[in-house]
């Protein structure tokens, strides 16, 4: 799938275009921008992102919507939209000025107290399921369908008919003890659905959508998967970014029943699933790595709790 050619003169024709007030500021690509949205510097208090496929356009209106009213009540900072742009100068979507917020993406080793990280992470979260959810999207397409059940037939990491193939990969490639990620993933299948009211989701709890400045949490971005579903997907920094060491200080704060938990663990694992042949790892073979070790941390929290 081609994704759209964003490079900062682009966006200078956008901005001349749309917003003139802006025109003159200096744009530059942050140093690691994602790869379902491009992502820029404007000046010293905005930045600027751009969906590359129309799979993702629809994560623009819901950012636009919805983080103004979740903002006051959250406490961590949040991206602020101050501004809509529309397709033009040869890009068809719609895209977003935002507010920058300062900090470095979390880094192994990046938080100076990872149990008080921790804590604070689950606060946030707290905050974000407590919020009134009515009239809150559903999971579909442009957010990955994050917060369906684990395994249901959609175009999602945790689809069982996408799982269980890279497992296999990654069996006849020596990486694994497929025997027990099996057991993981069937566990977290088989633990009891989400049986209360749909709450607010981030959706994407991913290392590069936490912020820190001077060794502590300060702030959430990214929220371009936002739905109102099972809370579960919002657990996956258990694993993925926190140690070990803050796991259980983690759980106990955000209060995850076992059910919860498990399914939780089963959304760690489908998105820690690398896939060697495809072109997102094969440009950086690190992602393996870092993908393997996620996945270690996952296996080794199961036979913890499985003794």
């Amino acid at each position: 799938m081609a994704g759209v050619l964003i490079d900062a003169a682009l966006v200078r024709r956008l901005l001349a275009a749309q917003f003139p007030r802006w025109a003159g500021l200096p744009v530059r690509p942050v140093p690691r921008s994602g790869m379902d949205n491009a992502t820029f510097r404007l000046g010293g208090e905005l930045g600027v992102r751009l969906p590359r496929y129309a799979h993702w356009a629809g994560q623009v209106a819901r950012e636009q919507r919805w983080l103004p009213r979740l903002a006051p009540q959250l406490p961590l900072p949040v991206p602020e939209p101050v501004a809509q742009g529309e397709p033009g100068e040869g890009y068809p979507y719609a895209w977003t000025v935002y507010r920058w917020l300062d900090g470095e993406t979390v880094a192994p080793g990046s938080l100076t107290d990872p149990v008080r990280a921790a804590r604070d992470l689950a606060g946030f979260l707290t905050a974000l399921r407590d919020i009134d959810p009515t009239g809150g999207p559903a999971p579909e397409q442009s957010n990955a369908f994050r917060g369906l059940p684990l395994g249901a037939a959609r175009d999602s990491v945790a689809d069982d008919a996408r799982v269980r193939p890279r497992i296999e990969a990654l069996k006849r490639a020596g990486l694994v003890d497929a025997g027990l990620v099996t057991e993981v993933w069937e566990a977290a299948l088989a633990a009891p659905a989400w049986d209360r009211p749909p709450v607010w989701i981030h959706g994407d709890l991913d290392a590069a959508n936490l912020l820190a400045r001077d060794g502590s949490l300060s702030g959430v971005i990214d929220f371009g998967t936002l739905a109102v579903a099972d809370p579960a997907v919002d657990l996956v920094p258990a694993w993925k970014v926190l140690p070990a060491a803050a796991r259980t200080a983690f759980r106990e704060a955000v209060g995850a029943d076992e059910a919860t938990w498990a399914r939780g663990r089963g959304w760690a694992l489908a998105a820690s699933l690398p896939d060697p042949g495809d072109p997102y790892y094969r440009a950086d073979p690190t992602r393996v790595t870092r993908a393997l070790a996620h996945l270690e941390q996952i296996l080794a929290d199961h036979r913890a709790e499985s003794d």
